[in-house]
């Protein structure tokens, strides 16, 4: 799974010994500018925030849950997010603003031999304790691109975010709990509760088999850090490879169950056709739905932007990231003439098959004029980024081909 840490790096500061006070979130978060998310049809002009605790600049969504897009210029400068523009969001607003570590604990119940309740004293020292690289990617990440628009959080490219988790295996968690033959699935809550009481609260679950795959793990830190509150703080479920809906934050609670979840978040939330790309025609009715799973291979220039005018002729680098999805990072494609052809990118250090990985290509524009810049991945399973659009009645999990237009003169 990744690299187990030295017994002798205990890390306390992760966790403080008293609680976390002071982080209040603002109700009117202040901005000094704006930032221009249009695009191919994004959503235009977004107010960019300092307002909000641990959190550096970010595209502001929405206040309150608040919805916290990290700026692209970030995706340049690195392959790992930092965690003060790690993007941010919540379906609730009642998560804790403060948590009392010493008082916090995470529940194990339903189909085991013991239910128990274990301190976070207990995860940071009863437990090996492993890291793992991985990308968090939102269900809804470049909704605002699909066309037509439809509802929901309008994200352009930045609900993403990749960092090194640490934390516990969930494995070795539900082991010491003793999982009973019987169970089938395993369903994760956090502390934040619905609005109104009797709407669902929010929770998400896996079958056991993928509980117990030594790889899925219970993280205290990112980036060798303590998670800053507004990303799940004291506890995050991290699943990799997986939409970052089923990273619940604030985790406290796991529910082993001897059927499958038919909760709402399972049977009617969060589900894309079940077609190829998870496409339909938007004219269409009665689609079959299935849930959302895995990530799907994606990839981005980072360091042109559109409109950008580049000197005719002259030799131009090309750089950005790409991810597999569920799968490692097999090989980057780049064209510099709207896809009529292509050409290999070199690719930059494997962190892992989860995380982000950089590629760079060469280039020159020999005419004068508009061009489309486009950039692919395939992934290790083969499987590779659609040409045509995505798009889903709840614009879900796109992931067509990325084309920037550039001018050369």
């Amino acid at each position: 799974m990744g690299k187990f840490l030295s017994g002798g790096a205990t890390r306390r500061s992760f966790l403080g010994a008293a609680a976390l006070g002071g982080l209040k979130l603002l109700s009117r978060p202040a901005w000094a500018e704006t930032v221009d998310l249009g695009g191919e049809g994004g959503p235009g002009l977004r107010s960019l925030t300092t307002a909000f605790p641990e959190k550096g600049r970010m595209i502001l969504q929405r206040t309150r849950p608040p919805w916290l897009e990290t700026p692209f210029d970030v995706f340049d400068k690195g392959v790992f997010t930092p965690n003060d523009q790690h993007f941010v969001s919540w379906h609730w607003a009642t998560f804790p603003m403060s948590i009392d570590v010493a008082q916090f604990t995470l529940r194990v119940r339903g189909s085991v031999n013991d239910e128990i309740s274990l301190s976070l004293k207990e995860l940071l020292h009863d437990f090996p304790r492993v890291e793992l690289a991985a990308v968090a990617q939102c269900a809804g990440n470049s909704r605002s691109y699909f066309q037509p628009r439809m509802s929901g959080a309008q994200w352009a490219n930045g609900s993403m975010s990749n960092a090194r988790w640490t934390g516990v295996r969930l494995k070795d968690v539900l082991d010491r709990a003793g999982v009973k033959a019987a169970a089938k699935t395993v369903r994760f809550a956090g502390l934040d509760a619905p609005i109104p009481s009797d709407a669902p609260r929010f929770a998400k679950s896996i079958d056991i088999d993928h509980a117990r795959d030594g790889e899925v793990m219970i993280a205290f830190a990112m980036n060798g850090q303590q998670m800053p509150v507004l990303n799940g703080f004291p506890l995050k479920l991290v699943v990799p490879g997986w939409c970052a809906v089923y990273w619940i934050k604030a985790l406290n609670d796991i529910e082993v169950l001897e059927g499958p979840d038919l909760s709402y978040w399972t049977t009617t939330a969060y589900r894309v056709p079940n077609r190829p790309n998870y496409t339909c025609d938007p004219a269409e009715k009665d689609v079959d739905l299935i849930p959302i799973t895995h990530n799907v291979p994606r990839s981005f220039i980072t360091n042109i932007r559109p409109g950008d005018v580049l000197p005719l002729g002259a030799p131009q680098l090309a750089r950005g990231i790409a991810f597999g999805g569920d799968k490692g990072v097999k090989t980057i494609d780049f064209s510099a003439d709207g896809g009529a052809s292509w050409s290999p990118a070199r690719l930059g250090a494997d962190e892992g098959k989860y995380s982000f990985r950089q590629w760079s290509a060469d280039f020159a524009l020999s005419t004068p004029g508009e061009h489309v810049l486009k950039v692919r991945c395939t992934n290790s399973d083969g499987v590779t980024q659609p040409a045509k659009p995505v798009w889903n009645p709840r614009g879900y999990m796109g992931n067509t081909i990325e084309s920037t237009n550039v001018l050369a003169s």
